[in-house]
């Protein structure tokens, strides 16, 4: 009986600090002594219309590639399968990786609205001539417009 009271008059207490802080929290933003946080003070999300600011394949992998394919492209399996991009015989057809990107593939988002034609070029290029893959035919962001207008 005592352990359950405790329990209680923890979760309560929990429960009255929590809401104090939320309360506190929306009286400052009121009063203009801190300003709420916008999607797009953090950065690119997920969920909004930003764009990714890197341009070169490299850095595009690690800003938009690596979270799930790993740093080595050697992919994961978690809470999903991320495949691997590393020695990866499906990126011998150029127009794969360009297409999984504009429409996405099983749990991968479609990252069209996210990158620019020169954006996609640069990533697929970069991943196609990195982590073991030898493919040098390059993509070109023409390709890339000619893969949108043809979805």
């Amino acid at each position: 009986m005592a352990i359950s009271m405790t329990i209680g008059h923890l979760k309560s207490r929990h429960s009255s600090i929590t809401l104090l802080a939320v309360l506190l929290a929306g009286a400052l933003a009121l009063t203009g002594m801190i300003a709420p946080v916008r999607a797009s003070d953090v950065g690119t999300s997920m969920s909004g219309p930003s764009t990714f600011p890197q341009r070169d394949g490299a850095a595009l992998f690690q800003a938009v590639c690596q979270g799930c394919h790993q740093a080595d492209a050697q992919g994961a399996v978690g809470a999903a399968a991320y495949p691997p991009l590393a020695r990866n015989s499906k990126l011998a057809a150029a127009t794969y990786p360009v297409y999984t990107i504009l429409q996405g593939r099983k749990g991968m988002p479609s990252l069209e609205g996210y990158l620019s034609d020169a954006q996609v070029a640069a990533v697929v290029n970069y991943v196609r001539t990195h982590f073991g893959n030898q493919y040098t035919d390059a993509v070109t962001p023409q390709m890339v417009r000619a893969a949108r207008e043809t979805r």
